[in-house]
This record gives C-alpha cells, structure tokens and sequence, in this order.
C-alpha cells in the first residue's frame, strides 16, 4: 500500500512515517510546506528508506496536489498538515483558516479528482484519512463527562474552530460525493521530536536553561495525554481497518492537571538531570546555568489564556472495542520516555530553537 501524508515533517505526522516505515512493507509519500514546524531532521532515521518520498508541497496548491497525486498513485489519503498552536491561532488566526479550512477542501478536491479516475477495484480501496483534535468538543463541566463520537462541537479558538469547519467539510465530501473518509478526533499528544513551543518541550527546555516554567492561570486545566508513539500506531489502525464513515476518538486515558504535567517533568529532570550537574555542565561551554536547587523553584504562573477551556477528557472505548487499539503507554511511562529523549537529543533541540534547522534548509533550496 502506498500512503500520502500530509503534514508528515510535523510531531504527529512523523511518528506516523517513522511508525509505517519501521514496522510495515508500505510506502510512504510525505506532502508537507515545511512552515517553522515542519522538521526533516525529525526523518532522518527512515528519509533513506526507498519507500520514502519527500514532495515540498503546499496543500492549499491545487496543481501540485493534483501532479503528486498523477504521479504517485497513492491508495490512501493520511490528513495531518495543519497549523496547531492555539496560542498562534490566537495571536494571527489568517494562516489557520488557510491551511486548515482552505487547505483541507483543496486536498479534497484533489483527492475527489483522482479517485474517480480510479478503476473499480483502487476505488473501492481507496480512504480518506483526516487527522482532527478533541479541542473541536470545546469545554467539559462535570467532572464525570467524557467526549464521545456524539458530543456536539463547541470549539473555543480560532485554531479549534478552524479545525471543526475541517471536519465538516470531510463529512460533508463524503455524504455528497461518496468520497471515502472517515475521522478521527485525539487528546494532547506528547513524546519525541515535539516543537519546543508546546509545553512539555518548553518546560523540558527551560527547565535544563534555568528559565521560568510559565503555567497558564492555577495551572488546574485538565487534559488527557497521550503517546504519540500510541497515536501513530491508532492511526494507522483506523486508515488500515476502520469503517468508512466513522469517526474515532483516540485518547490516553491519562488526565493530569496542567501543574501535575510541569511538576513531573520538574521530578523526573531532578532524578535524571540535578541542577548542580547542569549548571557545572553549562559553565564549561559558557552557557547560562541553572541556579535553583529544584527545577519546581523555576515554575512561573502567567496571565491565564483568553477563552482557555478547563477540561478535556476522551471516551476511547469505540476504538477499542472495533478496532482492538488500546495505548500502551501509561502517562508515567511515556513522559519518563519523553525527558530521556530529549535529554539525548539536545542537539536536535538546539537546531529548533536557535532555527539553523530552518535556515540550512533555505539555503539548499534557494
């Protein structure tokens, strides 16, 4: 089977890739603009695999969507690309109406084209796979309440918004057109190579950088976490096995208070990581040191985020009982896996943040 996935330089769409070419004889085609979050570095250990190609594309650019299609005949359609920073979308919200209301009925178009130039059997086959977020449900009240298939959408920013118009547009291709999709709706993602803008890198990162650990209000909004190892593997299971027409809700089963979050990483930086050590580390090559006796000294409560929703919390049972995923990780697991990555990886980090992964990439294509 050949894949085409949008979006695939990103934290999500990459750990797809390195999860299809690691464990399966399929190919990949990754379609992505490479904006600030899109990483190639976050491919290096699959970009040399022959079933690997990499196609520069915006996907709000019919013609070129339309000449990927042509030219790489692909049996399935994996929908990550998106902008995803609800702080961005706050902050300029053009760019997310762009790419995740104009882009995705762009992508559809050209996915409708080429699947009714199919013959029978490749029709038939052929799937739709659009990459939502639980944030489109909006706000939980009762602490009993779980997003569900059939919980209404209520979404809260321009990002969430935006992302809600993506998933009607999907399931309105289908009821109108026949196109083949079907959706599936996540919780919080976090692991390897994530973008240090979002919190469990930035407080990884400013934690070892004696900076502060900025926490939104009291730091009480709960969401449920989950390993984007665990997501990889659900999406694949859903595009491979789920049922055209449905939508799946993919959750962690770990709901941790944002304070909770920051306070473990603080625990488990302390265990692996003591500030003493950093600081003596980071005067040998000149570099500003950790000062504090405890990185939990360094958390910071910031201005809380205007319209931030208090409470996430996914039903995962439908995917579970259909499909038989269920997420290996725990959130204790996974998020000691997570700082020992990125404890292993500070090159990569430091690439990202001071932007050379962006602008070597600049300079080989201008």
């Amino acid at each position: 089977m050949k894949l085409l996935i949008t979006g695939g330089a990103g934290f999500i769409g990459s750990a797809v890739i390195r999860h299809i070419i690691a464990n399966t004889d399929d190919g990949v085609v990754n379609v992505d603009k490479l904006t600030y979050a899109g990483n190639l570095e976050s491919l290096a250990d699959v970009s040399s695999s022959p079933r690997y190609t990499f196609e520069q594309v915006d996907v709000c650019d019919r013609p070129e969507l339309d000449r990927v299609f042509i030219e790489h005949q692909p049996d399935v359609v994996m929908h990550l690309a998106a902008e995803s920073h609800v702080d961005r979308s706050i902050d300029g919200p053009a760019a997310f109406i762009e790419t995740n209301i104009v882009g995705t009925y762009t992508l559809l178009e050209a996915a409708r084209h080429y699947w009714n130039t199919l013959g029978v059997d490749k029709k038939h086959g052929f799937r739709f796979h659009h990459i939502s977020t639980d944030e489109v449900y909006g706000d939980l009240e009762r602490p009993e309440e779980l997003f569900t298939e059939q919980t209404p959408y209520a979404p809260s920013s321009p990002y969430s918004a935006s992302k809600a118009s993506s998933d009607h547009l999907v399931r309105a291709w289908l009821r109108t057109y026949g196109l083949p999709t079907l959706i599936t709706n996540c919780s919080n993602n976090y692991g390897p190579y994530h973008f240090p803008e979002k919190l469990v890198p930035l407080v990884i990162l400013n934690a070892l950088e004696g900076k502060p650990l900025p926490v939104y209000g009291k730091g009480d909004q709960v969401r449920d976490w989950l390993y984007v190892e665990d997501h990889a593997r659900a999406l694949y299971k859903v595009v491979t096995e789920g049922k055209v027409g449905e939508t799946y809700n993919i959750g962690g089963h770990n709901e941790k208070q944002n304070i909770e979050v920051v306070r473990t990483i603080c625990n488990i930086l302390q265990e692996l990581a003591p500030p003493l050590e950093v600081a003596e580390l980071s005067q040998t090559v000149g570099a500003t040191s950790v000062v504090k006796n405890h990185y939990q000294d360094l958390i910071t409560f910031v201005k809380d985020r205007p319209g931030h929703d208090m409470r996430y919390a996914i039903d995962a049972t439908k995917i579970q009982t259909e499909l038989g995923w269920f997420p290996e990780e725990t959130f204790e697991t996974g998020i000691r896996k997570t700082v020992l990555w990125y404890l292993n990886n500070l090159v990569w980090c430091k690439r990202v943040q001071d932007g050379s992964y962006q602008r070597e990439r600049l300079g080989v294509n201008s």
